[in-house]
């Protein structure tokens, strides 16, 4: 049995600081040294293994199976939702579907920088409602692909998309996992949300054009960008505070869409054949203003986008309470085969409890997802499965990173490696209303999940918050935005990306774009939050 300790050496600032050497190894290899995302894990995770038996003294055969816990974990379910929604977009190859599918996009919009809007923002915040877990910027990289966007651009779009929606993501799962830990209504927490996230989800868009077309893009584009932006925002603030958290980025996602579709009846950028000139490169299949300009049979558009209705439909009926429940009833919950871990507090720790939701996973809903399109492409059951080992084979280093990954997450966590860092900032005092949002954002730069981050960190920021006489809503709701902001440089989130446009290895690249949009923005939300803990927008409060 392995009791975790708070402060290993005696001064929590110095453990906090020795605590987050394996996550700061892993950003220094990727961001100054340029290695490959799998070296950098490996190392990374090294570093957590070697702290955890040298200075929290956890016992060798203890760290050892909560790092194979946590590979098990980043294979089943991360691994196997990625790869299952990357299939599903392979499936569009065979028979043509994928050229169809580009020039789809056309019929929405030719220009390329409100393409990159309805796909990665609208389209991504929706499969972020639905499934989560890496499968949105796995399934909208690999569309805007079919755009010819350059590859890195195309990553940098779905991961820095991919924020907004994240809180209520998953059917609001992050949200509903921090109220059942603290105590405080999930609804509550989602209204407290629902009114710092809208404006993360107000300048997206806007970064958005311009990582595609800088300012000539903000300059040509920006009302498409308000809008988007905009609608978004107000459907968001609405839903999660008057109607239903587990329905907001669903209904957030779609009014942003059917926005911007009714702008674009009377109104349309200027500049769209320069920017398709200098932003678009040469994709299969030709040019890529040949792609979309030829014209195609509403038959084909309706087959080239079946697939991502299937997923929709899927997600959607998977929701319905009875078939929910049919779907969890083959659940198995166990404690990890040999690993004894109690927290300081003498209690079981949750992370050494392992979820075989073998059924209920959006990979499996994916699985099904990709059977019924398969039948509706007409692509053939051998050609579906080969297309299915290729994509396995080609995500073979991707999963090698998100193992390693989540085994160094979950050696932290029950080391109490990551417990000392949250620890140390919650005896912050009063900036711990200004720091909540770096624990969040902290925590799903680490374990690449906004749930695991909430699942971390929200009752210790209940108990900080009692301490230092802040509102505990309020600190929760911001461990949950901030964690939105940490998803995009969490090393599994990079490795898909890369792994989706075909970019093994350029997951550094892909880190030091990303952390110059994840920086600012966490610090501007902790602004945010500092000033909601004052009289000066303590009125922003539920």
């Amino acid at each position: 049995m392995y009791r975790q300790v708070l402060d290993p050496l005696g001064a929590l600032g110095l453990s906090a600081l020795v605590a987050a050497v394996p996550l700061l190894t892993i950003f220094v290899l990727l961001g100054l040294f340029r290695t490959r995302a799998h070296v950098a894990g490996l190392a990374g995770l090294a570093v957590a293994l070697v702290v955890a038996a040298l200075v929290y003294r956890m016992p060798y055969d203890q760290a050892a199976l909560a790092a194979v816990e946590g590979a098990a974990f980043g294979v089943f379910p991360i691994m196997w939702i990625v790869i299952n929604a990357i299939w599903i977009h392979q499936l569009t190859f065979p028979r043509g579907h994928f050229h169809d599918l580009r020039r789809a996009f056309g019929l929405v919009s030719t220009d390329p920088r409100v393409q990159v809007l309805v796909i990665a923002f609208c389209f991504g915040a929706l499969l972020e409602a639905l499934a989560g877990f890496g499968a949105p910027v796995a399934i909208t990289a690999s569309m805007l692909t079919a755009l010819g966007l350059s590859p890195l651009r195309t990553a940098g779009a779905a991961l820095l998309a991919n924020t907004a929606p994240v809180a209520f993501g998953a059917i609001a799962v992050p949200i509903i996992t921090a109220g059942k830990l603290t105590g405080i209504p999930a609804d509550t927490i989602g209204a407290m949300v629902g009114r710092q996230t809208p404006i993360l989800a107000l300048v997206v868009p806007f970064l958005l054009v311009a990582l595609v077309d800088g300012r000539r893009g903000l300059r040509q584009t920006w009302p498409a960008a308000a809008v988007c932006g905009i609608t978004f925002a107000l459907a968001q603030f609405a839903c999660s505070n008057f109607l239903s958290i587990e329905l907001t980025d669903i209904v957030a996602a779609l009014v942003s869409l059917l926005a911007v579709a009714a702008l674009l009846r009377a109104w349309q950028p200027r500049g769209t054949e320069e920017a398709r000139s200098s932003v678009l490169v040469e994709a299969a299949g030709g040019g890529p203003g040949a792609a979309v300009s030829t014209r195609v049979s509403p038959g084909r558009v309706l087959t080239a986008i079946s697939p991502y209705l299937i997923i929709v439909a899927v997600f959607a009926t998977a929701q319905v309470p009875a078939v929910a429940h049919a779907l969890d009833a083959v659940t198995k919950k166990f404690t990890w085969p040999g690993l004894h871990v109690v927290s300081s507090a003498g209690k079981p720790v949750s992370a050494a409890t392992f979820t075989f939701n073998w059924l209920a996973t959006p990979g499996t809903l994916l699985v099904i997802s990709g059977l019924v399109a398969t039948v509706v492409l007409r692509v053939g059951w051998r050609t579906s499965l080969h297309e299915w080992w290729l994509t396995v084979r080609k995500l073979r280093m991707a999963i090698l990173t998100v193992a390693t990954v989540l085994a160094l997450a979950y050696v932290m966590n029950l080391s109490g490696e990551t417990t000392t860092i949250g620890t140390f900032v919650a005896g912050t005092g009063g900036l711990l209303a200004f720091l909540s949002p770096l624990l969040g954002w902290f925590g799903t730069a680490v374990t690449g999940s906004d749930t695991s981050s909430n699942a971390l960190f929200a009752s210790l920021q209940v108990a900080a918050g009692a301490k230092a006489g802040i509102n505990p809503t309020l600190l929760v709701a911001a461990n949950s935005s901030g964690g939105v902001l940490g998803k995009m440089i969490s090393p599994q989130n990079l490795a898909i990306a890369a792994v989706a446009v075909n970019k093994e290895g350029e997951e550094g690249r892909l880190f030091r774009a990303a952390i110059r949009y994840s920086v600012p923005l966490v610090l501007a939300l902790c602004l945010l939050v500092a000033l909601q803990s004052l009289p000066v927008l303590d009125w922003m409060l539920p």
